[in-house]
């Protein structure tokens, strides 16, 4: 990956773009971040591409460019365009019941009170849908939310940040089917495995594994070819969290095995390593309707489509959603089918245009795509967790400041 244009010829302020630099070399100097990559697009070409600190803080390597970052949620997006170039294929319609090809969901319950030893459940008033597992209104969650009896559940039954050892996606598919929705399917918003049970939907659908599956049908077409599910440990960046005392990034290397090698189960929602290069190209396609390079994927209405807010009645996360962690905010941001959408800016308080659609992953990484100024971004370090810090509103001010034309 490398600087395409000038700033001033994609109507970026160059000397703007500047304090993106100077904001976040701060946050290596001062120990917050290991290293970081950004890259900024208009149009199409990468106006702003840079780097600062270190991948690997104790051997002393930089970020460069080819460098591998576990992308973590960033993977949802990609596991969402599998499943829509089924649809467009007809192989299913949105509203279709999930059971039909997931038999193990075919009468999942719903918690309605008690501890998460004793849970009081009711069956579900509708079949999970397709679109459900798309927009994170299936009434699943994530163990690490620590806000739900049935979150407790997730954790004791192994699925807090990753899952069981020796477990593949099917067979982690079925001990989610076992355990009580969080809602009655369709009644609300909750950030989840949701795109885990898609990522086994696909294999079903199109019997293929996922890791197949994305690489002959996107990797492959796209030229992303540093993107898969794990890969040798000395081409990725290491992983750090927050030292609660010093502030500091401090290296986990027991998080930092996930990404290393081929996984026992190929997470959709959070399993794929990829480059600044390869993830390029895959906001390319998004920005260019489904097509990059001659190569078509997907169809623009598709990912006009993907792109528009499905929450009910065109309310926000705000409204729709329960009020725990997720990669992006919930004033102003609706959801789609596998991103975030931004409906109001004001509401937002951010400079971002109206119809934004973006996500990012727990390592802190993000990306958006601005259909409106042909722009997208994207940020790339290894800290978990991503709301440590406000990189992503930052980021977001520093670059539509630079915008000047």
């Amino acid at each position: 990956m490398k600087t395409e244009v000038e700033p001033a010829e994609a109507g970026l302020d160059a000397g703007r773009l500047a304090r993106i630099d100077r904001h976040f070399a701060r946050y290596v100097d001062d120990g917050r971040l290991p290293g970081w990559l950004v890259a900024v697009t208009r149009r199409g070409k990468v106006a702003y591409l840079s780097s600062y600190g270190q991948r690997d803080i104790e051997a002393g390597l930089p970020v460069e460019a080819d460098t591998h970052w576990r992308i973590f949620s960033m993977s949802k997006p990609v596991t969402s365009v599998a499943a829509m170039m089924l649809y467009e294929e007809g192989a299913f319609d949105l509203t279709d019941p999930i059971s039909r090809w997931l038999p193990e969901f075919a009468r999942p319950r719903v918690y309605v009170k008690g501890s998460s030893l004793s849970p009081v459940t009711e069956p579900a008033t509708e079949p999970i849908r397709v679109w459900h597992l798309l927009t994170h209104t299936a009434g699943l969650t994530y163990g690490f939310h620590h806000a739900h009896p049935v979150d407790a559940m997730y954790r004791a039954a192994g699925f807090e940040w990753g899952a069981p050892a020796g477990l593949d996606l099917a067979a982690c598919t079925e001990k989610w089917a076992e355990l009580p929705l969080v809602f009655q399917p369709g009644s609300e918003w909750n950030y989840s495995v949701a795109t885990d049970v898609l990522g086994r939907f696909v294999e079903v659908v199109s019997g293929q594994s996922l890791d197949e599956f994305f690489e002959q049908r996107i990797f492959t077409p796209l030229g992303m070819d540093d993107t898969s599910f794990g890969t040798a440990e000395e081409n990725l960046a290491a992983l750090y969290v927050r030292d609660p005392a010093t502030g500091k990034a401090v290296r986990n290397d027991p998080f930092g095995r996930v990404g290393v090698g081929r996984p026992d189960y190929f997470s959709g929602g959070g399993g794929l390593v990829s480059t600044a290069g390869d993830y390029h190209r895959f906001t390319q396609f998004l920005l260019h309707g489904g097509e990059l390079d001659g190569t078509r994927l997907l169809s623009p209405r598709t990912v006009a489509l993907m792109a528009s807010n499905h929450l009910p009645g065109d309310v926000d996360l705000e409204a729709y959603g329960r009020p725990l962690f997720a990669e992006m905010p919930f004033d102003g941001y609706g959801f789609g089918l596998g991103f975030s959408v931004l409906r109001d800016p004001v509401k937002a308080k951010t400079l971002a245009s109206q119809g934004e659609f973006a996500w990012g992953g727990a390592a802190s990484t993000a990306f958006w795509i601005d259909p409106a100024e042909e722009l997208t971004a994207m940020f790339f370090t290894q800290l978990v967790p991503s709301s440590t810090y406000p990189i992503r509103q930052h980021l977001r001010t520093l670059v539509y400041q630079s915008l000047i034309s």
